[in-house]
């Protein structure tokens, strides 16, 4: 079925509605060598909104503080129609320790010096960005539960933190009735699956919804990287491009490139284009509430939006399905086997709904 981006969807466990595509905004701005300039970042901000997006995304160091004060700039005649979403953890100020983490010190100057930046009183949604295996979980919780209180953040979320500890934290925060966690924000698309083996499964058990971030693996599925780019001194250059970011993560690989040729082909079949068709696959998981895009021109953007009008055959959805599948090991294949079903349910037909 075809979606738009006013085809809204419920966040995790709250009433919070928000649009089927996110808006990224860590290209607004230039400081990290690539992303928009001012003018076509607001061209960007303009497009989605005209579109009915309503869900932006951003982190308080993205683009070192550009990306949130452009935001403060756009958003002056329309902030309470908007979601708005930033993060904290990442350091502020190189040499001051206590200027990134996830402790309460940090949380409580990240979430002013985030509120000046984006020129509003309150924060839609606050994730923590980075978890930082020091901080204990209650004082986190605490400190984010006092800030929902005094009206500074309406909700909390997390990225970029073990299943354990979400569902952990989640745990902790219903029984001493702290604000919950209603959003996790993960890698997640074709070439990076691992999400499906605890984190994707973690979040419907707990009520969060699932915001992937890089759902187009930087690019690489878009198919606008070749053979080409593994070898010689096209692998070697570290010229501060996104190319050569992407060799240094390690998403150019020739395994992703193969899932990349897939993605292609099913492009053609489509008569779409292979980032359509990378993001249409991401966003037509049950247990994704968001994909977040992260164009770079307005170009990019209308093309991005095109996924939402995708529909896949289930030939079509096999077979890339079938081309970036991963194992998920152990408990996972141990559980799903059929010894495992015999030895637990024999010949009873029990039905699941999930």
């Amino acid at each position: 079925m075809s979606l738009t981006l006013d085809t809204y969807r419920l966040l995790g466990r709250s009433g919070l509605r928000v649009s089927p595509l996110a808006l990224g905004a860590a290209t607004f701005g230039t400081e990290w060598g690539w992303g928009a300039e001012q003018d076509e970042a607001r061209k960007l901000f303009d497009l989605y909104v005209e579109r009915g997006g309503n869900f932006i995304d951003t982190a308080n160091t993205y683009t070192y503080g550009s990306s949130e004060r452009l935001l403060g700039e756009f958003t002056r005649d329309n902030r309470e129609s908007l979601v708005l979403a930033t993060k904290y953890t990442t350091l502020r100020r190189p040499g001051d320790p206590n200027s990134g983490g996830s402790h309460r010190k940090s949380l409580f100057a990240s979430v002013e010096a985030s509120l000046r930046q984006l020129n509003t009183d309150y924060i839609d949604l606050l994730y923590l960005h980075v978890w930082d295996f020091t901080t204990p979980v209650e004082e986190i919780l605490r400190g984010m539960d006092d800030l929902v209180r005094q009206g500074k953040i309406l909700y909390v979320a997390i990225c970029n933190a073990p299943a354990w500890q979400v569902s952990r934290m989640q745990a902790i925060a219903d029984l001493r009735g702290w604000s919950p966690l209603v959003a996790l924000q993960i890698e997640y698309n074709l070439i990076e699956r691992t999400g499906e083996r605890d984190l994707i499964p973690m979040a419907r058990e707990m009520g969060l919804g699932v915001i992937p971030y890089s759902p187009l693996a930087g690019g690489v599925l878009t198919g606008k990287y070749s053979r080409d780019d593994l070898t010689g001194t096209n692998a070697a250059s570290d010229d501060g491009t996104r190319k050569s970011f992407n060799l240094a993560l390690g998403t150019l690989t020739e395994r992703n490139l193969a899932l990349a040729d897939v993605v292609k082909e099913v492009a053609t079949d489509l008569g779409r284009t292979p980032a359509q068709v990378g993001l249409a696959w991401t966003l037509r998981n049950p247990d994704v509430t968001a994909p977040i895009i992260g164009a770079r021109t307005p170009a990019q953007l209308e093309d991005n939006l095109g996924a939402l009008e995708i529909d896949f055959t289930t030939a079509q959805l096999t077979r890339l399905d079938e081309a970036g599948t991963i194992g998920l090991g152990y408990p996972h294949d141990l559980l799903a086997s059929d010894h495992i079903r015999k030895v637990t349910a024999g010949d009873l037909k029990i039905e699941t709904r999930r």
